[in-house]
């Protein structure tokens, strides 16, 4: 199976044939799997160099004149370097684009933490109108990608991983999508944390549900999903920092008595490079840390 970003490097191409509207902008990285592309289509595949807030800036000029602008690097060079241009140049300027980011939390943990993101979506989240979706497969993230280079002039950010999920679900860019239900409380999975929630929940009676797109946030699936299951008891657990849709969660609920647990990546910088699967485990994202702490908040009910 191909990963997100290879599959990324493959469909864009063909995107780019498709709709003279779409742009493809780079700094450097990743700019290999697109010398065709370019070649192609000199005057909408610009690679700016390792600059990326003129990776931003490049891409927001080109939304001005009426281009559908992607613009792609890791996300702690995405999101977090050129936050000012995402605020100003997009923002500020009322345009859109796609940002395709790599890397996720910790992808690449030998690069460092210069090469890790887990705020990222909490940083975007302090802005107005974005979206923003957490595919959890090679096969979510091309569905993802189309739509967001469809959305008009939106702002989208399409967070890839390498930590993929088994299977592809069907994904609408929009809805939650419940996989698992049950009475004892909902586990809201996000994009490639969905094999390891189902595991370790295994045997309790607890709906499930798969989340996608996480911005705008789908109240109506969850409390729809909280008045199944009778209680509204709800955990989240997403790929970045810990608790980053609790505040949407806990609007979705304010209107009822409601118990949420936020899990994720916590903020306590690991300075070991380790392996994609430790740093899971270290913030207890894999299976066994997902049970125990699932299972420790359902069964506390006072």
């Amino acid at each position: 199976m191909d990963t997100m970003r290879e599959r990324f490097a493959s469909v864009t191409p063909r995107m780019l044939a498709e709709d003279p509207r779409l742009a493809l902008v780079l700094a450097d990285i990743g700019a290999a799997g697109f010398a065709e592309a370019e070649q192609r289509h000199p005057d909408r595949v610009v690679n700016v160099g390792i600059r990326e807030q003129l990776l931003i800036g490049v891409g927001g000029g080109m939304a001005l004149t009426g281009l559908r602008p992607i613009m792609h690097t890791f996300a702690s060079f995405l999101v977090e370097r050129p936050f000012e241009q995402l605020k100003l140049d997009l923002g500020h300027q009322g345009v859109g684009g796609v940002l395709v980011s790599a890397g996720a939390s910790y992808d690449w943990p030998s690069g460092g933490f210069t090469h890790m993101a887990p705020g990222d979506v909490a940083l975007l989240d302090t802005l107005d109108g974005w979206t923003v979706h957490v595919p959890g497969h090679p096969d979510e993230a091309e569905t993802l990608l189309r739509h967001a280079a469809a959305a008009g002039d939106d702002k989208v950010y399409v967070r890839l991983s390498l930590q993929s999920n088994a299977a592809p679900r069907s994904v609408d860019g929009a809805r939650f999508r419940t996989v698992r239900e049950g009475r004892g409380g909902v586990v809201i999975a996000v994009g490639p944390m969905l094999d390891s929630v189902l595991a370790a929940t295994e045997g309790l009676p607890l709906t499930v549900l798969y989340a996608t797109t996480v911005r705008p946030f789908d109240a109506a699936t969850l409390r729809a999903a909280a008045d199944a299951a009778g209680t509204s008891d709800v955990v989240i657990v997403e790929p970045y920092l810990a608790g980053t849709s609790a505040q949407s969660a806990a609007e979705a609920l304010e209107d009822r008595p409601h118990r949420l647990l936020g899990l994720g990546v916590g903020r306590r910088e690991l300075r070991r490079y380790g392996q994609l699967d430790e740093h899971l485990a270290a913030h207890g994202l894999d299976p066994r840390g997902l049970r125990e702490r699932i299972t420790g908040f359902v069964t506390g009910r006072v």
